[in-house]
């Protein structure tokens, strides 16, 4: 692998990496008065991680934030730990939380679910990023 390459993917994971911990010093606080911005950061995580997963393997993909997109093309890289990912709504909250017209407060459960999805999925990548 080119260093160019290896720098782009660092930078992917380093990005992802800070989202996961800036859930965790949130959860680690008050939690359920940022259950918005668990799930946004965990939304941000995930998105970063298949994208970082991709470049490792070559792979070019559209610039979206579809995690259902992403995770599709991943899976079509390597089925095994990612084929039983379930994003549910995680995709919905890239979006929804960032703007006060689809204001809704999200549940404490919800945002821990969407923490610990956050949290496999980095262990499932940083497994198979070997850099």
């Amino acid at each position: 692998m080119n260093p160019e390459k290896a720098d782009y993917i660092r930078n992917w994971l380093f990005k992802a990496n800070e989202d996961i911990a800036v859930i965790k010093q949130l959860a680690s606080e008050t939690p359920e008065l940022f259950t918005g911005a668990i799930c946004y950061h965990a939304q941000q995580a995930v998105e970063k991680y298949f994208k970082a997963f991709l470049v490792f393997h070559d792979i070019d993909f559209k610039k979206v934030h579809d995690l259902d997109y992403l995770l599709t093309l991943c899976i079509g890289i390597d089925r095994s730990d990612l084929e039983q990912i379930k994003l549910e709504s995680l995709n919905d909250y890239g979006v929804s939380v960032r703007y006060p017209d689809d204001f809704f407060i999200f549940l404490f459960a919800e945002a821990m679910k969407y923490k610990a999805l956050a949290e496999e999925i980095q262990s499932i990548i940083l497994k198979k990023v070997t850099l």
